[in-house]
C-alpha cells in the first residue's frame, strides 16, 4: 500500500475493508480515483460512457466506459463547501474564495480586475448583531460579569448569563432577516455616498461604483455577523479610477451612516410582539493597504480571513450541519443547551412566520442566506474559477489522448456521452484511504506554499 499510516487504531470493520481493498485487482485504480477527487469524503458515483468520433469519417478516436472501473463506477468530488462535511472539497472552495477576494484587492487581469485597483479606496468592515441578553465573555483584562476570568477555550463563552431571560426568539429572527439587513445596507450606502458627495443618486452612480465581497460568520453566541471588503471604483467599474471625491474618509462615513439607517420591520405574530431589527452598535472599519504597515490590515490577511470562514457554518457554535425535524432530535444528537434553545426557538416560531422557513433553517439557527457573496463587478466568480479548472484538466486529458481541441475551427470531432447517478460515499476502507490522501495532498501543498513564500521573501530582500 502507498500510505504509510499503520493499521493501529483502526476499528476491525475498517481494517478488514482496507485489507480487502489492498488485495483486490482494482486497488490501484481505486487509489487513482480517490486521488483525482482530492480525497473527497463523500464522492458522487456515476455510471456511463463517452465516445469521441471523427465527424467526417465516423472513426472512434477515444472511448471510455465505467464498465472497466472497479465496481463499474466513476467517482467525482462532491463539491460541498462545508468543512464539517468534506474537508477536501471545502479546502478547494476556500482556495477559490481566497483568489476571488484577492483578485478584487490586488488586481488580476485574468480574473477581471486590473492591477491599478490597488489604488482604489477600500475598507474591511465588520457589521454585527445587536445584544439579545448578556453572555459570558472576555472583556479585555477584566473578569466576565459572572466574576470569572474565562480562558479562550471556555465552553461557556457566548452562552447567556441567564438563559431564561435571553431573547432567543429575537436572536433567530435576526439571523433569519440578516440577508435583508445587508441588502438594505447596500442600498443606503449608495444613498449616503451621493449625499456626502453633494450629488443626486443618479449623478453619483454615473460617476462611481461601489463593489463588495463579503462572508458571514457565526459568533460564539450563535448570531451572524458579516465581514465585507467594500471598494470604490470608477464609472466603468474596476477598470476605471474613482472620482476625486470618492475618498477613503467619505466611504467610511457613508458606511457608518448607512448602517445606522437600516431597519427591518417584523410584524406581530401570535404571542410574538412586532419588532424592528437593526444592526448592532459594534462596527469595525479598517482601511486595506497594499502592503501592511502594522496599523492597517493587508490584502493577504483580508483574503485569508474571508476564505477561512467561507467553509464554516453554524456547527462552529455546537449545532449540527444538517436539518433537524423536531426537538426530540436535539437530545439524541447531543446538541449543547444554548444552540439547542436557538434551534427550538426556530421550530416554535415556524408556524407564526411560515414564509420565513425557520424550521428548514433551524440547524443554521435561522440564517438562510449565502455565506459568501459579492457584487457583480467585484472580481471573477466562483463558477468561472471552477470552469477554468475544469477546462485545464480537460485540455490535459485531450493532450494525453492525442485528441484535438473541440474549439479549434478545423477540428471535426464529435463527443457523445451518457451519465447516470449511481450513489455516493465510501466504504469504511475507502474513507480511510481518502482521509490519508487528503492529508498528504494538503501537506505537500503547504510545503510548496512555504517554499514559494520563502523564495519571494528572498527576492524582495535582494538575497539573490
Amino acid at each position: 500500500m502507498t500510505h504509510s499510516a499503520t493499521a493501529a487504531g483502526l476499528d476491525p470493520a475498517t481494517l478488514a475493508d482496507v485489507l480487502r481493498l489492498a488485495g483486490s485487482t482494482g486497488f490501484g485504480r481505486i487509489q487513482e480515483q480517490i486521488r483525482r477527487t482530492g480525497g473527497c469524503a463523500d464522492p458522487i458515483h456515476l455510471q456511463g460512457a463517452t465516445v469521441t468520433r471523427d465527424r467526417a469519417t465516423g472513426q472512434v478516436l477515444h472511448s471510455y466506459s465505467t464498465d472497466t472501473e472497479p465496481g463499474g463506477r466513476l467517482r467525482i468530488a462532491c463539491g460541498n463547501r462545508r468543512a464539517s462535511r468534506c474537508p477536501a472539497c471545502a479546502w478547494t472552495y476556500a482556495g477559490d474564495t481566497y483568489h476571488l477576494i484577492r483578485a478584487g484587492l490586488t488586481g488580476d487581469p485574468d480574473k477581471g480586475t486590473p492591477h491599478t485597483i490597488r489604488d482604489h479606496p477600500r475598507v474591511f468592515a465588520t457589521l454585527t448583531a445587536p445584544s439579545f441578553g448578556p453572555v459570558h465573555n472576555r472583556p479585555g483584562n477584566r473578569p466576565c460579569a459572572c466574576g470569572t476570568r474565562h480562558p479562550d477555550d471556555a465552553p461557556e463563552l457566548g452562552t447567556p448569563l441567564d438563559p431564561d431571560t435571553y431573547d432567543y426568539a429575537g436572536a433567530v429572527l435576526w439571523n433569519n432577516y440578516a440577508s435583508d439587513l445587508w441588502r438594505y445596507f447596500t442600498i443606503y450606502l449608495r444613498r449616503e455616498i451621493a449625499k456626502r458627495a453633494g450629488l443626486t443618486q443618479k449623478e453619483a452612480h454615473e460617476a462611481s461604483r461601489v463593489a463588495f465581497g463579503k462572508v458571514a460568520e457565526y459568533q460564539k453566541r450563535g448570531a451572524i455577523h458579516f465581514h465585507a471588503v467594500i471598494r470604490f471604483d470608477g464609472p466603468e467599474g474596476p477598470e476605471s479610477r474613482p472620482p476625486a471625491w470618492a475618498t477613503l474618509d467619505l466611504l467610511t462615513d457613508a458606511i457608518r451612516a448607512a448602517r445606522a439607517r437600516v431597519a427591518v420591520d417584523v410584524p406581530k405574530a401570535g404571542d410574538q410582539p412586532a419588532r424592528v431589527l437593526r444592526w448592532g452598535s459594534q462596527l469595525d472599519i479598517r482601511p486595506i493597504r497594499a502592503f501592511g504597515d502594522g496599523e492597517e490590515i493587508s490584502e493577504q490577511a483580508v483574503a485569508s480571513y474571508v476564505a477561512k470562514y467561507a467553509t464554516k457554518a453554524a456547527e462552529t457554535t455546537g449545532t449540527v450541519d444538517r436539518r433537524i425535524g423536531n426537538k426530540e432530535a436535539l437530545a439524541l444528537l447531543g446538541v449543547p443547551d444554548h444552540p439547542a434553545r436557538l434551534i427550538a426557538a426556530c421550530l416554535d416560531l415556524h408556524p407564526l412566520y411560515p414564509d420565513r422557513k425557520l424550521r428548514d433553517w433551524a440547524h443554521m439557527l435561522g440564517f438562510r442566506g449565502h455565506f459568501s457573496t459579492k457584487s457583480r463587478h467585484y472580481s471573477t466568480t466562483l463558477g468561472a474559477l471552477r470552469q477554468t479548472r475544469a477546462d485545464y484538466r480537460a485540455a490535459q486529458q485531450r493532450q494525453a489522448l492525442g485528441l484535438p481541441d473541440p474549439d479549434d475551427p478545423e477540428a471535426t470531432t464529435l463527443t457523445l456521452a451518457h451519465w447516470t447517478y449511481a450513489g455516493h460515499g465510501h466504504t469504511p476502507g475507502e474513507s480511510w484511504l481518502a482521509a490519508n490522501t487528503r492529508r498528504e495532498i494538503e501537506h505537500n501543498r503547504e510545503i510548496a506554499r512555504e517554499v514559494r513564500a520563502d523564495l519571494e521573501a528572498r527576492e524582495t530582500a535582494g538575497a539573490w
